[in-house]
């Protein structure tokens, strides 16, 4: 029975956790995972350089974090070629998510996603007791045409599309992102979750365009950068809208580690190289081990690689719970027909080579006995 001191729109949501954590499942079987690649989280780390400075901001964290993030999001903006006031610094793109629909969405208003996207997104629009409508994928991939139908058909406010996408690492050309941008309607904000941009190939991306009144666009530190636990992300787009912000975001909510962590990553442009090499690597070396055990991996852009394994969900499900008795922390998509497939985060190559092994294992025996 819900407390009656919680406000009626907040009892009416349903509890939900998007993601289950490798630290939970720990908890729960009082296993330690030998291979943790299944978080998207990037274990080739961050700078050598972000960690001399976090290192070194950590004596000096008594100080709050400045508020206006006025160096980061100054660096942010020579890098891409736009003012200041064209970007906003927030607790990673999952905070700027809810601050985002806490500004445009009005219950009841309708949300178009593709079905078995990113989830935490979803999360935000119940919160916001957003009308949520759901379009399947087409072939592994957000289905653009669907999409923008749906959403006009819908009248809807908001329309949420990332590229590259998860859970399936799929992308669409620039040239067809840029055609979405053009047929959204005035009076409907597009969101572009272009979390995983920098480990895709060159074209995927729009060129950056800040004077669309109707589309925010927004990245992060935490995945090629290798600063996931720092929540950093950012927004761009019209400063008219980002200065709405201003209105709803926690000012103290950055970190100064991580604030002064995410400058010096940024700084570091060869660093960044290197490791979306070294992440191109590891996702050619899980669509070896796919391959090498009768399952075939779908082509990714991200820094994982969604693995398809051939039947039902109950079969992924018995695949991956077979991997992770192994103590190999890996994950799968929610949704069928996405549910066939377990996902890969990349991982070192003595973390790969425990998947090699656990998937092996529980392909002949999914039991883990």
């Amino acid at each position: 029975m819900s407390n009656p001191l919680v406000n009626a729109r907040i009892r009416a949501i349903p509890p939900t956790v998007p993601f289950v954590g490798p630290e939970a499942l720990t908890r729960k079987t009082g296993h330690q995972f030998k291979a943790r690649i299944g978080a998207n989280e990037s274990v080739f780390g961050p700078s050598p350089a972000a960690i001399a400075v976090m290192q070194n901001a950590a004596a000096q964290n008594w100080m709050y974090a400045d508020p206006e993030s006025f160096e980061l999001r100054t660096a942010i903006a020579r890098h891409l070629g736009f003012g200041a006031d064209n970007v906003v610094i927030g607790e990673g793109i999952d905070g700027l998510l809810g601050l985002t629909l806490h500004i445009v969405l009005s219950p009841g208003e309708t949300v178009v996603t593709s079905d078995g996207a990113y989830p935490t997104f979803n999360f935000h629009v119940a919160m916001h007791s957003g009308r949520l409508v759901k379009v399947p994928y087409r072939n592994d991939k957000e289905d653009l045409a669907a999409l923008l139908d749906t959403a006009k058909r819908e009248k809807a406010r908001v329309l949420y599309v990332s590229n590259p996408d998860n859970p399936m690492g799929s992308w669409w050309p620039a040239s067809e992102i840029e055609r979405l941008m053009e047929g959204v309607p005035e009076d409907m904000l597009l969101i572009l979750d272009e979390a995983y941009g920098d480990t895709a190939p060159e074209g995927t991306l729009p060129a950056v365009d800040v004077t669309r009144a109707n589309v925010l666009r927004y990245r992060t530190f935490s995945k090629a950068y290798g600063l996931a636990g720092a929540r950093v992300g950012y927004c761009f787009g019209p400063a008219q809208l980002i200065a709405e912000f201003e209105k709803v975001r926690n000012h103290y909510g950055i970190n100064r580690v991580g604030q002064l962590g995410a400058l010096a990553a940024l700084q570091d442009q060869a660093y960044l190289k290197k490791a979306v090499a070294d992440i191109a690597r590891a996702r050619g070396r899980i669509a070896d081990i796919a391959r090498a055990n009768g399952l075939e991996p779908l082509a990714s852009a991200t820094n994982f690689v969604a693995i398809d394994c051939g039947r039902d969900s109950v079969y992924a499900k018995r695949i991956l719970d077979g991997v992770l008795a192994r103590d190999v922390f890996i994950r799968m998509p929610g949704v069928a027909p996405l549910s066939r497939c377990i996902r890969v985060s990349c991982g070192t190559d003595a973390d790969l080579d425990r998947f090699a092994q656990a998937l092996a294992a529980s392909l002949a025996n999914p039991s883990g006995a």
